[in-house]
């Protein structure tokens, strides 16, 4: 797959999200996304509202990163998000009921997420690393009926693992282009934002994308 690097770049969420980050930190980040022309950057929500350059779009998350809060809570950090700027969120779904098999309290919590920040593009994190092939099906395919715009991969920040492309080519199939899929977590070279991307990937999760983008050709 021949690829240049403002190709690659449109795919990319510019990702912020360690606990520790600092107001200077998140001001660098944005000024690099803006350098290097990605499609969005992905905050915490306690740095809303940003100023970010057009046309770059502003993410940030909500239940994050364990998925345990209450969709009460999610929806809370949703309409807070969309009400301070937002484009788009990345919520996770409650990885126990997705282990137990309850995927209509996961289609339920998406759809009240939904609801509640209906301007801003979803996007549904499902830990894939961590389900069977089975549940990720059925995560993705609750995802679609509570109408969420993608299905995300991972956090990034748990022990199982980040994005693979076995996950991503199931992802992609479940949801057949009615839904983004977006790979997330472990995407630090330009080979495995290729894979992703031939997996299925319509959009990349990564905090080291100048190195990433580095190695495709500007043309």
């Amino acid at each position: 797959m021949a690829l240049t690097r403002p190709q690659v770049a449109d795919f990319v969420d510019h990702t912020i999200l360690k606990p520790d980050a600092t107001t200077s930190d998140v001001a660098r980040h944005v000024e690099e996304a803006a350098r290097l022309r990605v499609y969005a950057v992905c905050i915490s929500p306690n740095f809303l509202p940003v100023l970010v350059p057009a046309p770059v779009k502003v993410a940030t998350v909500c239940g994050f990163p364990s998925g345990a809060h209450s969709p009460a809570v999610k929806a809370a950090e949703a309409a807070h998000a969309e009400s301070h700027g937002a484009d788009e969120v990345d919520m996770v779904v409650n990885l126990g009921w997705a282990r137990s098999g309850r995927y209509e309290d996961i289609q339920d919590e998406i759809s009240t997420v939904r609801n509640a920040a209906p301007k801003a593009l979803l996007k549904v994190i499902i830990e894939s690393a961590l389900l069977s092939d089975e549940q990720i099906v059925a995560v993705c395919e609750a995802a679609e009926r509570a109408r969420a715009d993608y299905v995300k991969t991972s956090t990034g920040f748990h022990p199982a693992g980040g994005a693979s492309t076995d996950a991503v080519a199931l992802m992609a199939r479940t949801v057949g282009g009615r839904l983004g899929v977006k790979a997330s977590g472990g995407i630090r070279d330009t080979a495995t934002a290729t894979a992703m991307i031939a997996a299925g990937a319509t959009r990349l999760g990564m905090s080291g994308t100048a190195s990433v983008l580095a190695g495709f050709p500007e043309a």
